[in-house]
This record gives structure tokens, C-alpha cells and sequence, in this order.
């Protein structure tokens, strides 16, 4: 099953079907619990992931591979770090929350969208220097690590689109 991202930043997870120990076995066996009344298949179960919570950035940094499975790892370039640094900055103060409008104004979307996933890949640490150094630069309050994660999902969805 594949992660989906919600319009408002929320991502839907499968979990893994709990496991359990046949001790009976001999060596014992991990496996699925199956719903017998469903003749031993079971629906993957799934989680609502909000930004902020944990597991949030890696569940992100999966959906945006899950886009391109086969996309380079993700390298980050001083140019396309201040050009992500703009574009976040850009939609967390529009009025209107213009993502678009804001990746329109990007000269290099892709090497943006690099350093954006660069980002994610290094984790909540990450997002909160990116978001001191985004509010540093622009000389305003640093967003929060959550915000600045759901806006990074947000650009790049529209660089995907």
C-alpha cells in the first residue's frame, strides 16, 4: 500500500500487521495475525500522520520517493538552498498560502526542489536548522518544525504536479 498525502498536509501510513510468537512451533514463527471471518487476508491497517507528529518527516521523505522510485539521492547546491529558503519562505508569509504562485517564481525548481528533499532526508533536526536558517536570512521568527515540514510537502507536491 502507498503512502497518501491529504490536501491538508496530513499523510495516510499502512502499518504493519501485528506480529506474534507461535510458541507452540517448534522454533516458533512470526506472523501476521489473519482475521479468520475474512478467510485469513487482512486489510493493511493505516495511520493519519499530521505534521509535527512522530514519523512524520521520514513518512514524507518515503511519499516523495514513493513519486520517483527511480530519482538520485537527494543533493543539495548553495543555489538551490536559497531558492528553497525563498519558496518557503514565500508561502508561509502569502496571505493565501499561494504555493504555486511561489513556485512559479523559482529560476531553478529543480535544484529546489534537491535541496528541499535534502531536507527531509536528514530529518526533524533538519527541518529546525532549515527553519532557523529560512528565518535567519529573512530576518523573521523561525517557523515551526511542523509548519516548515508541511510547507516543504506542500512545494514539493506542486514541483511533482
Amino acid at each position: 500500500m502507498d503512502i497518501i498525502r491529504n490536501d491538508d498536509g496530513t499523510l495516510v501510513v499502512p502499518i504493519a500487521p501485528e506480529r506474534h510468537h507461535d510458541a507452540e512451533t517448534e522454533g516458533g514463527t512470526d506472523a501476521p495475525v489473519a482475521d479468520a471471518a475474512d478467510g485469513g487476508e487482512t486489510e493493511p491497517a493505516t495511520r493519519v500522520l499530521h505534521p509535527g507528529e512522530g514519523g512524520y518527516d521520514e513518512a514524507l521523505t518515503a511519499w516523495d520517493l514513493q513519486q520517483n522510485p527511480d530519482r538520485q539521492p537527494a543533493v543539495s547546491t548553495a543555489t538551490g538552498r536559497q531558492q528553497a529558503m525563498a519558496v518557503v519562505h514565500a508561502v508561509a508569509t502569502s496571505e493565501d498560502h499561494d504555493v504555486a504562485g511561489a513556485v512559479d517564481e523559482l529560476d531553478d525548481a529543480e535544484a529546489s526542489g534537491e535541496a528541499l528533499r535534502h531536507v527531509l532526508v536528514g530529518g526533524v533536526h533538519s527541518v529546525e536548522d532549515f527553519a532557523a536558517e529560512v528565518a535567519s536570512t529573512e530576518g523573521d521568527e523561525p517557523l515551526p518544525a511542523h509548519e516548515a515540514t508541511k510547507i516543504i510537502g506542500e512545494v514539493l507536491a506542486e514541483l511533482d504536479a
